[in-house]
């Protein structure tokens, strides 16, 4: 299975602090949709960038990008026009629990 990354780019700056209520409604749904992927096993991680401008970042797998695209055009979010979304392959190079050399060796700070 392929990983993906898709950003998500809000219509103006400062978007987590001057929604709508309307936008707020459709943020919400599109939350318990990555819920749903989350339990599903397609999504790896997901979240906001913080600060003035804040886009989103969600990983997740799909067998191939017409998958992944349909994924994306299928956020709620970018459905309706509340955010446009981008696409791109990704690779998880490094991963903390997965990926560490000895995990019982305390790791210098």
């Amino acid at each position: 299975m392929a990983e993906w990354i898709y950003f998500l780019h809000p219509p103006r700056e400062n978007f987590a602090e001057t929604m709508t209520d309307e936008e707020r409604e459709v943020w919400g749904v599109h939350f318990e949709r990555f819920q749903r992927l989350l339990e599903a096993g397609v999504i790896v991680l997901v979240g906001p960038t913080l600060g003035p401008v804040n886009t989103g970042i969600a990983i997740f797998e799909a067998p191939d990008e017409a998958a992944a695209r349909k994924l994306m055009e299928e956020d709620p979010v970018v459905a309706g026009g509340y955010a446009r979304g981008e696409l791109r392959p990704f690779r998880i190079s490094l991963l903390r629990g997965r990926d560490d050399a000895d995990s019982s060796r305390v790791k210098p700070s």
